[in-house]
């Protein structure tokens, strides 16, 4: 039950969302209640200078609040940084690069 009332807490809208870059692990990582919670994008290299972003996952109690797009973001800016090229193989990666058609972006990604 304190799980839910710290689900019902959290607002993705809040500008202090921290996306850790774990390079290691090739994650992408937001923890939503201290480090029990985390919703995570994980990526894998497919080549010397491209990444192939497989999936993005936020636990149920905190999905619909916008919190996989900081992911999203987080890893299309990544890409662009370091300019890599990128398969889009999630589903949501491809709605919020087509949700949010930036230039950068369409030139990293592979079609």
């Amino acid at each position: 039950m304190a799980q839910a009332a710290q689900a019902n807490a959290f607002d993705a809208s809040n500008p202090q969302i921290q996306v850790e870059h774990d390079k290691k692990r090739r994650q992408f990582v937001i923890r939503l209640n201290g480090s029990h919670d985390r919703a995570v994008l994980l990526y894998e290299y497919v080549g010397k200078k491209t990444v192939d972003l497989q999936h993005t996952e936020v636990p149920d109690a905190y999905r619909g609040r916008g919190i996989a797009k900081h992911l999203a973001k987080a890893a299309m800016d990544f890409v662009v940084e370091e300019d890599l090229k990128a398969h889009l193989t999630c589903w949501y990666i491809q709605k919020y690069v087509k949700e949010n058609p930036q230039p950068q972006y369409f030139e990293h990604i592979y079609q």
